[in-house]
């Protein structure tokens, strides 16, 4: 085969291997493309159900978050709309108060002016009797001239002479009947707060004298606290200031002094000495200086007891110190402590039921005696050393006018002052809080019947009620019924200025005219 021919058939098989190559290829590439396009079209709608899916699901979850917010915002509309109603019924009632309370503004201001009427009508009776009476006296005064031929100040005296002679009667008549009316109503509303303040506090009574007694277990231990050549009792007696009284009382020693605190370190340290056994001046002195320090806490945990019981609030340590200290100080046998809390409480109901402020009055009544604590240390008197100290810890005002005015000594200037004058007389007068020997009891019935019958028209003057009371018995030709309210009066006030006693005392004035004959 020529050349040619092999280059021609190999270009011929050439260009048909290429033809069909081509053609496979073709066909290989479009089966590619259509695989493609078939993965392209199941990833296309797989992203569509996808979305679809997600579409779905997040707008479940948008309806399901619309559902909870509206529950919620269902809920807080029904609080507001229940908090509304709540307010409503308030202002409701707020308006239903006004209108009452409007009301009775209405009615007092109709009863103000009824009565402004009335008293205006007095008024007017009244100056029309003026002007008459004045037309009378000046009628009398001119028949007087002309018939007497006095001068004027002579018929005006004669006249003023008349005139009050006619108007004595009238005029004490009307004294005593508006002053039993108001202490009637004094009386009732008194009674009414002092029984309510009565009724709320209730304490027990203590009594305690200059002396302390302390047992012993055998009368051996006498010379044991005596000491060799009295040693032992000269320490005790120079460490506490009491005195040791050791004589034939048998298994007792008496310890006597007036302050109570150093009869009380005597008392403990003496009990303490009896029950170790060893009784010599070193351990005296160790004793002595150890219940020193354990009184002072006592003292400080009775301030502190008597501050909580009463509610007061704080108080400055010192005060608290001041206010324990009068555990150990009487007064006519009534504990100064016990006194002044029951002071406190009485005061406060008082002040409770009159619209004052209670803990002030509490504190107060707590505080009133406080210058008892130390009055047998400072000069003066304890309502004045009581002054002092409460200005010096800066109390309040009332509290201060209290302990200064709580005797009568001076006007009181607050309402509390007055309570606490009041509960201190209520707390001193109760029957079986203060002892009284029987020569002072005797000598202050004796001052009073002499009081009495020194009072010009008085005829016999009796003491009774254990004091509480005097019957005194007038000259029924020298005193007439209107002057025995007037000798009642002096009597009152002499006893206020001359005599001292707990509590209030009573004058009752008699007047009576007896007519006797006798049938034969």
């Amino acid at each position: 085969m020529p050349w040619t021919e092999i280059i021609i058939s190999s270009l011929l098989g050439l260009i048909v291997g290429g033809l069909i190559g081509f053609i496979i290829r073709v066909a290989v590439v479009e089966k590619g493309f259509q695989t493609a396009k078939n993965k392209s079209q199941n990833i296309i709608d797989n992203a569509f159900s996808q979305a679809e899916r997600i579409k779905k699901e997040k707008l479940l979850e948008a309806k399901q978050e619309i559902y909870n917010l509206n529950q919620e915002n269902e809920k807080i509309l029904k609080e507001k709309r229940n908090e509304g109603a709540v307010r409503e019924n308030k202002l409701h009632q707020r308006e239903e108060l006004l209108d009452r309370r409007s009301a009775n503004l209405d009615k007092r201001e109709v009863n103000l002016d009824r009565k402004e009427e009335i008293l205006d009508n007095r008024k007017s009776a009244l100056d029309e009797m003026n002007y008459q009476l004045e037309n009378v006296i000046k009628e009398q005064n001119e028949k007087l001239l002309e018939i007497a031929n006095m001068s004027e100040d002579t018929a005006r005296g004669v006249i003023m002479k008349r005139v009050e002679e006619d108007m004595v009667g009238e005029i004490d008549r009307f004294l005593r009947e508006e002053e039993e009316k108001a202490k009637n109503e004094a009386q009732r509303r008194s009674r009414e707060i002092i029984s309510n303040a009565i009724q709320k506090y209730a304490q027990d009574v203590t009594a305690e004298a200059t002396v302390s007694v302390v047992a012993l277990p055998n009368d051996e231990m006498k010379g044991r606290i005596i000491g060799r050549e009295g040693r032992n009792i000269r320490t005790i007696e120079a460490l506490t200031g009491v005195d040791l009284i050791i004589d034939d009382t048998p298994e007792a020693v008496v310890l006597s002094g007036f302050d109570p605190i150093r009869r009380e370190i005597a008392k403990r340290s003496l009990e303490t000495l009896i029950q170790d056994g060893r009784i010599h001046p070193a351990r005296i002195e160790e004793i002595v200086e150890k219940t020193r320090v354990e009184v002072d806490q006592f003292i400080r945990d009775k301030g502190d007891e008597a501050v909580f019981e009463t509610g007061i609030g704080r108080i400055h340590p010192d005060l608290t110190k001041l206010i324990g200290r009068l555990h150990f100080r009487t007064s006519y046998g009534q504990n100064a402590l016990r006194h002044s809390i029951e002071t406190a409480f009485l005061a406060g109901k008082m002040a409770v039921e009159l619209g004052e402020n209670e803990v002030i009055a509490k504190r107060a009544g707590l505080l009133h005696d406080i210058g008892k604590a130390v009055d047998h240390e400072i000069e003066g008197s304890h309502v004045d050393i009581g002054h002092q100290l409460a200005r010096k810890y800066r109390e309040h005002p009332a509290v201060i006018d209290a302990i200064v005015t709580h005797h009568g000594d001076q006007e009181a200037t607050t309402v509390i002052g007055i309570l606490v004058a009041a509960a201190d007389a209520l707390s001193a007068a109760r029957p079986g809080a203060r002892s009284e020997s029987l020569e002072n009891y005797i000598n202050r019935l004796s001052q009073l019947e002499e009081i009495s019958s020194s009072v010009k028209g008085v005829e016999q003057a009796f003491a009774i009620q254990a004091g509480r009371e005097v019957r005194v018995i007038v000259k029924p030709n020298e005193v007439d019924d209107a002057n025995t309210h007037v000798i009642a009066k002096q009597i009152k006030e002499q006893i206020e200025e001359k005599l001292s006693y707990p509590g209030t005392i009573k004058v009752t004035v008699i007047r009576e005219t007896r007519a006797q004959d006798v049938a034969k």
